[in-house]
């Protein structure tokens, strides 16, 4: 799988081991930084990794910040992009299953890194159920 990523400086570390972790899993990853800790502003990273996914040069997309939240946010107003924040397996899991997220958000100051990577991994690893909720509101479009 093909998955770009975002940060900023809040969000550089868990970033970096986020990478490596899909990097050894044998994913692809397109990383549109932060390259640092340096302090940066998040929309000029996000931004790009969303429309990357929107444009489906990328299957999936992981933002991080201090929050998520203003991630999510930017990553939200680009069309397609449907990106969930994720603070434990269990929100993870529904942004697949329910919203078929095709990108989440994950704050580095509100999750361990072991959540975070659990986050990512059940995540990766949940399939939209589509269904009920698919037929009454219509085709999800990318």
């Amino acid at each position: 799988m093909k998955i770009a990523m975002g940060s900023d400086h809040a969000g550089f570390r868990y970033k970096e081991m986020i990478k490596k972790h899909l990097q050894e899993n044998g994913h692809e990853v397109l990383d549109f930084g932060a390259h640092s800790g340096e302090p940066s502003d998040y929309p000029d990273f996000v931004r790009p990794a969303a429309e990357c996914v929107a444009q489906g040069r990328a299957d999936a997309g992981i933002m991080l910040g201090g929050s998520g939240n203003g991630e999510a946010m930017v990553a939200n107003k680009v069309r397609g992009i449907r990106c969930a924040v994720c603070w434990d397996r269990q929100t993870a899991e529904w942004a697949k299953t329910h919203n078929n997220a095709n990108v989440i958000s994950i704050g580095q100051r509100t999750v361990s890194p072991d959540t975070a990577l659990q986050i990512v991994d059940t995540w990766l690893s949940s399939v939209f159920e589509g269904g009920r909720h698919a037929r009454r509101v219509g085709k999800i479009e990318a």
